[in-house]
């Protein structure tokens, strides 16, 4: 008997879009970030940020078109309840801000990191909002038996998570030529 599960069909959709998702989300800051760079700079820098998430949110508008038509291909009635649209509004609302307050961090990272800003922000934001949303689904749906039934090793993966998020933000390269510098007395120690 193989238990394997099927390569395709519709019991495994869930996992193709999820790795969609990865590949786009993956691409999206360092997307952003040369958007930034290519907007006119000098005095409208501190702007720069600003100009591309505007081209964010017309993207945004453009694929809710392109969902509407898919919901008349696919001969939705569109029927909508009022907590189906206040907590989509919700979601639409946190990541906005998300994407947002991601524009101002990449311009913030900008002076340190060079064009490999998304190198040291992007990290924090995908290695931490994984742990934030495991919290934030516990809260709404709370595991059966409360708290006491988390298992350890969950604990210890959102622990390894924000630690690693950090530790890849932290000694990310920047594009002027080298790394992170080792801190401490082996910076400064002469090679042998």
């Amino acid at each position: 008997m193989n238990s394997a599960p099927a390569a395709a069909g519709p019991g495994n959709a869930w996992i193709y879009f999820a790795l969609m998702t990865v590949i786009s989300w993956g691409v999206y800051g360092v997307i952003l970030h040369k958007g930034r760079g290519h907007m006119p700079m000098g005095p409208e820098t501190p702007h720069a940020g600003l100009k591309a998430f505007l081209f964010v949110c017309v993207a945004y508008a453009l694929i809710g078109v392109a969902s509407a038509a898919l919901l008349k291909v696919r001969g939705s009635d569109w029927s909508f309840t009022g907590d189906g649209i206040r907590w989509s509004l919700i979601a639409g609302a946190a990541g906005a801000v998300g994407a947002f307050t991601l524009v101002l961090a990449l311009g913030a990272a900008a002076p340190i990191y060079k064009g490999a800003a998304a190198a040291a922000v992007m990290p924090i934001v995908f290695g931490g909002a994984p742990v934030i949303n495991t919290l934030v689904a516990m809260l709404l749906h709370p595991p059966t038996g409360g708290l006491k039934a988390i298992p350890l090793p969950f604990i210890l993966g959102c622990v390894l998570a924000a630690v690693g998020a950090f530790m890849v933000a932290k000694y990310a390269p920047s594009n002027t030529g080298g790394g992170a510098k080792p801190a401490g007395p082996a910076a400064s120690a002469p090679a042998k």
